[in-house]
């Protein structure tokens, strides 16, 4: 199979099948084991935007249309494609009339009109997280407020926030953006955040931005996801005993890159992001006793359990879990996928699936 595009960004072909004992059992100092960070994996929303796409194949019937990547995971997206999924860069590339899935990072008005335009049915799996920011964003700027958006240049969900007020939003990418920002009225501004940031850098640039603009105003909620933050916080307990990280996640996932540096920052020896067990390398486990293992929102748990099979070939067969919060949250599906094909209540009417995890069985 090709690779996968996303806009300009080709990723990595689906995996091959893993490969057990590829790992050596080198001799460390000290006893090896596993730290295994708690949250970890998938968050309600990709949950919810999974489901969506596998429902609407089910519903529906192959092909169904994807714009984007439903969620940033190359597991994710191959094999929904696998079932009959097509992922495309635009609405104009599907036929008039066919079902569309628009992405969990969300999308702008713009697109939504687009796919109207062309009499699609589409399906709008957009988290509710990322639809609060989009609803602020519009509020605001009916209030006539300017928006200081604070998030990554190229996201999907950056592109679909700013679509929902052009003409107020200003991109700021990073701390150091702060100094250099022009803006209409500096008493007349207010920020808000893409979710998936890291906490504490979007909270350095709320503190610059505050510096600069004393009357900022602050969203009524934070704006970054619960997941994000409770992977954050997961990982940041863990980091501090961890001779390795271990983050499975893939490249454009934000949050994904996002727990690396989290870990380097708070005392991780050293943190290496892998979208399958069979990238990680035999010279990472040098002289280590100690690996964290986490992933991201958007990571099925599967793939984590690769990572402990093939951690367990090298030796670090124990495994302590570390929790640092419960997550019960879903989110109802979309409305045109709360019945199944029959026109019967679909129980999966709320996303969700087992949070069982194959390494305690």
């Amino acid at each position: 199979m090709a690779g996968i595009t996303n806009g300009a960004v080709v990723l990595t072909p689906p995996r091959t099948p893993a490969v057990r004992g590829r790992l050596v059992d080198a001799p460390v100092a000290g006893t090896k084991r596993v730290l295994l960070a708690a949250p970890r994996g998938y968050c309600a929303g990709v949950d919810r935007a999974v489901i969506a796409v596998e429902k609407a194949l089910e519903n529906f019937g192959a092909p169904v249309y994807v714009r984007k990547q439903i969620v940033h995971n190359v597991h994710v997206v191959s094999t929904l494609e696998q079932r009959g999924a097509i992922f495309v860069d635009d609405v104009a590339e599907v036929p008039h009339g066919a079902h569309v899935v628009f992405s969990a990072h969300g999308v702008s008005p713009a697109v939504v009109q687009g796919a109207a335009d062309r009499g699609l049915q589409a399906i709008d799996a957009t988290c509710p997280l990322v639809t609060k920011v989009h609803r602020e964003a519009t509020r605001f700027s009916k209030q006539g407020l300017d928006i200081l958006l604070i998030g990554h240049t190229g996201h999907e969900e950056v592109e679909g926030t700013m679509g929902h007020a052009p003409e107020r939003t200003t991109l700021v990418t990073s701390p150091d953006d702060v100094a250099g920002l022009e803006v209409r009225d500096p008493d007349n501004l207010v920020w808000i955040s893409q979710t998936t940031l890291s906490v504490d850098e979007t909270m350095e640039t709320v503190r610059r931005l505050r510096e600069r603009f004393p009357n900022l105003q602050d969203p009524p909620s934070d704006d970054i996801c619960y997941a994000t933050q409770n992977r954050q916080v997961a990982i940041k307990k863990v980091a501090p005993a961890a001779d390795l990280v271990i983050v499975v996640g893939s490249a454009n996932s934000s949050n994904s890159v996002r727990l690396v540096e989290v870990a380097l920052e708070h005392g991780a020896r050293a943190a290496y992001r892998v979208d399958y067990a069979s990238e990680i390398q035999q010279s990472w486990l040098d002289g280590v006793a100690t690996v964290g293992v986490t992933s991201g929102a958007s990571v099925p748990e599967v793939l984590v359990r690769e990572v402990l099979d093939d951690l367990a070939d090298a030796g670090y067969r124990d495994v302590e879990e570390v929790k640092t919060a419960e997550e019960d949250l879903m989110f109802s599906l979309p409305k045109e996928l709360r019945r199944d094909a029959a026109g019967n209540t679909d129980e999966r009417a709320l996303g969700g699936r087992s949070r069982r995890l194959d390494w305690q069985d």
